[in-house]
């Protein structure tokens, strides 16, 4: 019993510092109304979950997704009456498009959770000694200790300057190689912050832990595959809302979101449209929102939070374009 309270105990702490970002503009945009199906592509700990089902009042249709075991685990407390699922949000995606489901809301909120950056023994943040981890599904093969310790130079830089945009990379991944063998995050961090200094900035190493976690978690590839799924999972009228943390991220889904709002996709300088493209999505934010100061200085993860939101095309009620 003194194990499953302490357990609780730790799920409820975890919950009460879980800030979820942008909420506000997710509620405005997303208007959940009594009765709609939410599809939460990214649960985390549910606190866009909590706000969103309070409006519309029907756990029973919603899917949380997660795949971090402790968030799934604070979940199931959370909202017994919806459905949990544990797994990537691609392969979520693909399974309930196989099961013929469809949605009114679906919101994708990407990049690692507070609780995941500030659990030490999960190796995400370079703030506090762990292990060189940064496996949001614990179960997965490749870890950030592969990554630094068994990849070559050249693999090294390739995925610092592509999936980073660190300026140093190649200094930055021979110094990597030279320092080796490195097991905890601070030792990876001291290296990096050598290699890549830069006066008046963020951290130094803020760069290559990001680029190695979405090398590990292989977050792009997953991401470019799992945006046109989740639009074919809402039904005509329903909306879809995305929060990144990485100018890539953004980009991938300004560049669908963009495809898919345009009548042509032919290049610029061919004279007759021959592409016979139709646009299935219509954009609902046509910048992305950004935090204000005030969240920022409550909630320092939301400086780097972009959002964009789309509403799929119902064809028996287009709007006049």
């Amino acid at each position: 019993m003194r194990v499953i309270e302490y357990v609780t105990y730790i799920m409820i702490s975890m919950t009460n510092l879980h800030t979820p970002v942008l909420l506000n503009q997710v509620l405005e945009i997303l208007d959940p109304q009594v009765g709609q199906k939410y599809l939460d592509a990214t649960a985390g700990l549910g606190g866009h979950a909590q706000a969103i089902l309070e409006r519309t009042q029907s756990p029973q249709e919603a899917v949380l997704v997660d795949q971090d075991a402790t968030a799934i685990a604070v979940l199931e407390e959370k909202f017994p009456q919806a459905t949990v699922v544990q797994t990537d949000f691609a392969s979520a995606a693909q399974s309930l498009l196989d099961e013929g489901r469809q949605f009114d809301l679906i919101l994708m909120d990407l990049g690692v959770s507070s609780p995941q950056l500030d659990r030490a023994e999960r190796g995400f943040s370079f703030r506090y000694e762990g292990p060189l981890d940064m496996r949001m599904d614990q179960t997965a093969e490749l870890s950030a200790d592969q990554v630094v310790n068994t990849y070559t130079q050249v693999e090294l830089e390739r995925i610092l300057y592509e999936f980073g945009e660190e300026p140093r990379a190649r200094a930055v991944a021979a110094a990597i190689v030279a320092a080796r063998p490195l097991r905890t995050t601070q030792e990876l961090a001291a290296v990096v912050r050598r290699a890549a200094f830069r006066p008046k900035e963020i951290d130094a190493a803020t760069k290559t832990f990001q680029a190695i976690r979405l090398a590990v978690n292989n977050e792009l590839d997953t991401l470019a595959q799992t945006v046109p799924l989740m639009v074919e999972l809402l039904v005509p009228g329903g909306k879809l809302v995305i929060i990144s943390f990485h100018s890539l991220e953004d980009r991938i889904v300004k560049l669908y979101f963009d495809r898919e709002t345009k009548s042509c996709i032919c290049p610029p300088k061919q004279p007759i449209c021959t592409c016979e493209h139709q646009p299935t999505l219509e954009k609902i934010t046509r910048k992305p929102l950004v935090a204000d100061a005030s969240e920022i200085a409550f909630n320092p993860r939301a400086r780097s939070a972009k959002l964009r939101a789309v509403e799929k095309i119902n064809k028996n009620k287009r709007r006049d374009s």
